[in-house]
């Protein structure tokens, strides 16, 4: 099995002023790249998690935050950032999982997912995205780590970057890379993660976007799918 790692460059170009970002090499090791900007939090509008940043090893998964839980009140808001433009509520079954909004790009459409989809998007020229919601019994670290194990090894050919995507407190990161079953042909992906706890458990939420490579509009439509979500916690 092949796998890459991508280019540095291309992590510093989504990475923001005096954060780490790494690119996962083929046997799962986390290189740390010094990336030029810095990437902000929005703080959360109802209940605040207490957070601060760990100091990480150099080999430590980039957009771990320590978490202290606090109690929170039923359904209450603990994340909204500004979500310009048309947005999608994505929920699961499980009564203790939390209710996620992402925002939507022009010319989308969305439909209710089922099991630990929330919900599933669909756009021009094949891209498609979907919001997983499921519970976890690792912390963000492991969780995190068996999330880029997972989309490494899902194409015999397959590259991972990874950047911190921590945001209203909790831990979080963005990915972004390609898959293909051979060198001819092959898929773009970007992805947002983030670790939530709950009054019922943890869960990890992932937003994931892809299409085939160079499919004009993909970037845009990433970034809005990707970008920081609502959070609610039953």
């Amino acid at each position: 099995m092949t796998r890459l790692v991508c280019a540095a460059a291309a992590v510093l170009a989504l990475a923001a002023p005096g954060v780490a970002a790494c690119a996962r090499n083929s046997d799962g090791t986390a290189v740390r790249v010094e990336a030029s900007t810095s990437a902000t939090s929005v703080a959360p509008t109802s209940a605040s998690p207490t957070t601060k940043m760990t100091d990480e090893p150099e080999s430590s998964q980039p957009g771990v935050v320590e978490t202290t839980k606090v109690p929170v009140p039923p359904n209450a808001v603990v994340c909204r950032p500004e979500q310009p433009g048309p947005t999608v509520v994505a929920t699961v079954a499980d009564p203790a999982a939390p209710q996620i909004t992402v925002r939507v790009p022009a010319g989308w459409s969305a439909t209710p997912g089922a099991g630990d989809v929330g919900a599933s998007l669909s756009g021009p020229d094949d891209m498609v995205a979907r919001v997983t919601i499921a519970a976890t019994p690792l912390d963000p670290a492991a969780a995190f780590t068996r999330y880029g194990d997972e989309v490494m090894a899902k194409y015999p050919i397959s590259t991972l970057s990874l950047l911190p995507g921590d945001f209203c407190g909790f831990s979080g990161q963005r990915l972004m890379g390609t898959w293909a079953q051979d060198p001819g042909e092959s898929i773009e992906y970007r992805d947002r993660i983030a670790h939530i706890w709950t009054n019922g458990g943890n869960f990890l939420v992932a937003v994931h976007v892809e299409a085939p490579s160079e499919t004009p509009g993909f970037d845009e439509a990433a970034s809005v799918l990707t970008d920081k979500f609502t959070i609610v916690i039953p």
